[in-house]
């Protein structure tokens, strides 16, 4: 797509997205979310950037556009997982018709073991991508080549996951479509996620990081990171960052006011432990065998 195509393209649902609620909307809008959803699916375009200086930000035209897709369809029977067309108004499903599942050839060359698996219209994934049973992939979301998502795993609408990320089972990548200007997850190359682990509200982790088994990690959270002695916070329009290389355990900080510490509670905080290592690498490397 040229940068030309790319600004009529933004330009169009820009000025589908204004009409106000109850408006008709123009003849193109369904073919104007079918070319977003296209684009999407190939990687030509994203619902978020990064910057030369690394710095991720939203890109509000695309959201605008998803958006669109919800506002232009209307609920149908869905087949589900199986494939074929549901017979009358009976069946298992019902979604937006511009936002059914995807469904991949061969030549994509995605792994997607059987099992209950799904990958909703409009979400990219690149070649040698592993998908284990049950998991889930939003629309908007866009999935780097050599990434596994494991068993239960969820990664939300629009979150960005990059290369040989293994997202471990039950781990939980938060979506956001609103408000539009809001970053989405971002999940940098060459990060492992661990079972039950949940990243959400736009959190950034840098590459190569680790989060251990049940870390979760949200806009309000405050990271303690032992190794370089300093909290990592959100801070106002800039999101909670994990450090490249970090490795994040679940850990705990003791109540300080009177009645709590008297009962000797404590609060769940995630604890920067170390910084990635070879002995590091050594009990992450077993995934490639599974690949």
């Amino acid at each position: 797509m040229t940068p030309v195509e790319r600004r009529s393209l933004d330009r169009r649902i820009e000025q589908i997205y204004a009409l106000k609620t109850g408006e008709g909307l123009p003849d193109d809008a369904a073919d104007v979310v079918e070319e977003l959803l296209d684009l999407l699916e190939r990687g030509s375009v994203r619902a978020a950037a990064r910057s030369p200086e690394g710095k991720w930000s939203a890109v509000p035209w695309v959201k605008r556009g998803i958006l669109l897709a919800f506002r232009v369809g209307v609920v149908v029977p869905s087949a589900g997982t199986e494939g074929g067309a549901p017979a009358g108004e009976r069946a298992a499903f019902f979604d937006k018709h511009t936002l059914p599942l995807r469904r991949f050839a061969l030549s994509d060359g995605i792994r997607i073991v059987p099992g209950g698996s799904a990958v909703r219209r409009g979400a990219y994934l690149a070649p040698k991508v592993v998908c284990m049973p049950p998991m889930y992939v939003n629309v908007g979301a866009h999935v780097g080549s050599g990434t596994m998502i494991d068993s239960h795993a969820l990664v939300g609408s629009c979150a960005q996951v990059g290369e040989r990320v293994h997202v471990s089972a039950a781990a939980q990548i938060g979506g956001v479509l609103e408000p539009v200007n809001a970053s989405p997850v971002i999940i940098e190359d060459d990060v492992v996620i661990g079972g039950n682990a949940g990243v959400y509200e736009g959190t950034i982790v840098r590459k190569r990081a680790v989060l251990g088994a049940g870390v979760i990690l949200t806009r309000g959270t405050p990271v303690f990171d032992l190794v370089r002695e300093r909290v990592h916070r959100a801070n106002g329009d800039a999101p909670l960052e994990i450090p490249e290389g970090a490795v994040v355990v679940p850990g705990a900080r003791g109540v300080t006011s009177a009645w709590g510490a008297s009962q000797a509670l404590s609060l769940q905080t995630p604890v920067i432990v170390k910084y990635r290592d070879e002995k590091t690498d050594l009990a992450t490397a077993l995934e490639d065998w599974l690949r």
